[in-house]
């Protein structure tokens, strides 16, 4: 009897805070991969106070404790997560249906080990103001190569590890790492599947369809200006 065809083996880290409310979705689409990869999930938990850790673990995802912060935490989990691809991917964001076969196309191509691959963005709300940004991300995207954090992000483990990985951040460390790999591996690393991943969109609805996108801008100008990001991170917040 033949033996079972092995699989690729994928590493999926996740970074979160109280994130318990949107996590089930994020965690269950997760699951198609199964038919894909041997899959390996890791949350890794900056101190959450609620129920992030047993939702988390009762999908099947090992959780470890890390300081808080998006940099610190993905780094963290890239240390402890099993595979041979990476798959970042934030606590609030669901990828659509079809994303697991998409991504294992795209690493049977002959580009795959120098490249990261990246998620369509968008919102999961109908208001006229999420329709905008996401058209705003594309072009962003397109024109300038540089996708954001909640777009999730997938690449080889070995090409990881070449980068240098995350840089324990406290802000802008999903825009560290891309110019990274546009500057060690060329523009045309950075690939966009034209699949979803669909992000809560809780923080435009209380921070403003407007105000929080030029917040967002003015803070990416700041840190390509050189200003320090502890400085930036202050007024973020």
């Amino acid at each position: 009897m033949s033996s079972p065809e092995h699989k690729p083996s994928l590493g999926v880290v996740i970074p979160a805070l109280n994130a318990a409310a949107g996590l089930l979705a994020t965690l269950q689409a997760l699951q198609e991969a199964r038919a894909c990869f041997d899959l390996d999930v890791v949350l890794v938990d900056g101190g959450s106070t609620d129920e992030t850790k047993a939702v988390a673990q009762a999908q099947g995802a090992r959780v470890i404790g890390s300081p808080r912060g998006r940099g610190v935490q993905m780094a963290a989990g890239a240390v402890a997560v099993r595979g041979d691809w990476l798959l970042f991917l934030h606590a609030d964001t669901v990828l659509e249906a079809g994303w697991a076969a998409a991504l294992s196309g795209f690493m049977a191509s002959a580009v795959a080990d120098r490249c990261a691959v990246y998620f369509r963005f968008a919102l999961d709300d109908d208001h006229p103001g999420a329709r905008r940004i996401e058209r705003g991300v594309a072009w962003r995207c397109r024109t300038l190569a540089l996708p954001y954090g909640d777009q999730g992000l997938a690449l080889a483990s070995d090409l990881y590890n070449r980068l240098g990985g995350y840089s324990p951040l406290p802000l802008m460390e999903d825009v560290n790492f891309v110019r990274r790999i546009k500057r060690q591996q060329g523009r045309d690393a950075l690939v966009g599947l034209d699949v979803a991943a669909r992000t809560s969109a809780v923080r435009y609805r209380t921070g403003g369809y407007w105000r929080r996108p030029r917040r967002n801008l003015f803070c990416l100008m700041l840190y390509f200006l050189g200003v320090p990001v502890n400085t930036i991170a202050r007024m973020y917040r």
